[in-house]
């Protein structure tokens, strides 16, 4: 169960920025590919948006993406290095804006200015504690008809409860939050007056297990609200190894299919 403390210790000063994250894009060839074909097919509805809050952007993989759907962005993290680092990278992206925070609070945004909040590949090592903490703000923070888009951590239903622990089979070496499941989810969006309306539990690489969940929320009485719809996709893994061969069947530089294959 990583803590705030622990997370901001990895993050900020042990983890190998080297790659700007895109070894956790590896799996689809790459954060284009994952981007144009997994990520954005799950959110166009929403886009483009007046104002888009990124929650924990890293060095900016999705903040690349996402900027320019926007007239202002608004970047959140708790590592200074990685708020640094987007800085130096989007310098000249002058509707961009960067804060430093606690790794909970959004205290420096007003109320009813987010049109989007954003967060991807980052909070599913968010504990309860934080995922709460952000969706009570949020609560406030999003405008009327405003929207969230959360990649969260669902590894807490494998939690044996006699003992806290997660079964043998199941490796937990990235460090997803074992408090947070998407029920959870769905309870806290209630109790802060959002609504959660689609979520898709997912598996992630070579797993099997639902480690994982998109959470898509909104206002109580935004026009977007509705009952929640939910999709347990147990072939997550197997579409981002799809769309890998496609990329490397159109993109990669150098690629030259087997002539055999295009004998008639």
């Amino acid at each position: 169960m990583p803590t705030i403390e622990e997370n901001l210790r990895w993050w900020n000063e042990k983890y190998d920025w080297s790659q700007k994250g895109e070894k956790w894009s590896a799996s689809w060839g790459g954060s284009e590919t994952q981007w144009y074909a997994s990520i954005f097919p799950r959110i166009h509805a929403f886009l483009p948006a007046h104002s888009i809050l990124e929650i924990a952007p890293g060095y900016g993989r999705w903040t690349e993406m996402i900027k320019a759907h926007c007239e202002k962005l608004i970047v959140v993290d708790l590592a200074d290095s990685c708020i640094e680092a987007c800085k130096k990278r989007f310098h000249k992206d002058t509707h961009i804006s960067y804060h430093l925070n606690d790794g909970k609070s959004l205290a420096m945004l007003q109320d009813a200015t987010i049109d989007f909040a954003f967060s991807f590949d980052s909070l599913v090592h968010a504990e309860a504690d934080v995922i709460d903490s952000y969706l009570a703000q949020l609560a406030r923070k999003l405008t009327p008809n405003g929207v969230g888009f959360f990649h969260h951590s669902n590894i807490g239903v494998y939690v044996d409860p006699s003992t806290g622990e997660l079964p043998d089979f199941l490796d937990n070496t990235p460090g997803r939050a074992t408090s947070m499941t998407a029920r959870r989810f769905t309870e806290c969006c209630s109790a802060v007056g959002l609504r959660c309306i689609a979520q898709e539990l997912i598996n992630w690489e070579t797993s099997t297990a639902i480690t994982d969940c998109f959470s898509l929320f909104t206002r109580r009485d935004s026009h977007w609200a509705r009952p929640n719809r939910v999709l347990i996709n147990k072939r997550f893994a197997e579409e981002a190894s799809y769309l890998r061969k496609v990329m490397l069947l159109y993109v990669e530089s150098g690629y030259r299919p087997d002539p055999i294959q295009w004998t008639v």
